[in-house]
């Protein structure tokens, strides 16, 4: 078993010795490395919920890897891939990349090269996670406010001054700083400053002026 949180890396290429010998260099690192001969094995598969990325050759049966990138997405499957490819050329790689490959990689290739792409990939693959950790704690915040207090929450962010404030919802500048003040504290904000930007990451519209 994988242990909770372990990085994972996944494998698909149809030529078995090329899985082999991946998984072999993987495990002399000691990272964990589960390996598929198809694309179907690979969706139909029960992931681990830690860091991951793929390895994926783009020459494979019914499928071009390139593809099968763009369907990821579009299912929403956010992963890092590395492309490895027997056939490549530079449209090919110029397309991979665009669409947000770590790496494409001819072979053969150097061990360490794929490695240095796994491990950059797993960086990645980590840092979205912690970002998107951290975007549902933000929304859960957000969530606990009031009807009131997100209208006041979203004039501050946009420049208001309490009075002004005040004026646009028709209340007391008393009010709106009680109603400041316990927004302060649900989104656990330090300053106007951080607050905006807890703002800016939910993608709050702008407040009406």
């Amino acid at each position: 078993m994988t242990p909770a949180g372990a990085p994972t890396v996944f494998v698909i290429d149809d030529d078995a010795l090329v899985r082999a010998a991946i998984q072999g260099m993987l495990k002399s690192v000691s990272l964990q490395a589960q390996t598929f001969g198809t694309t179907q094995e690979f969706l139909h598969s029960k992931r681990s919920d830690g860091p991951s990325c793929l390895v994926l050759d783009v020459r494979l049966p019914g499928v071009n890897g390139l593809d099968f990138q763009r369907e990821l997405a579009e299912a929403g499957v956010r992963i890092p891939i590395i492309f490895i490819t027997g056939h490549g050329d530079i449209p090919m790689t110029v397309k991979a990349m665009k669409s947000g490959a770590v790496e494409f990689l001819t072979k053969p290739f150097r061990d360490q090269d794929l490695l240095d792409a796994i491990y950059q990939a797993l960086d990645r693959d980590r840092a979205t996670r912690q970002q998107q950790k951290e975007l549902a704690e933000l929304r859960k915040r957000y969530q606990s406010l009031t009807t009131r207090e997100r209208e006041v929450m979203g004039l501050v962010v946009s420049g208001m001054l309490n009075k002004q404030v005040a004026f646009e919802l028709g209340t007391s500048e008393i009010t709106v700083k009680i109603h400041r003040g316990h927004v302060m504290r649900k989104m656990q904000a330090e300053s106007l400053a951080e607050l905006v930007r807890m703002a800016a990451k939910l993608e709050l519209p702008p407040g009406k002026k």
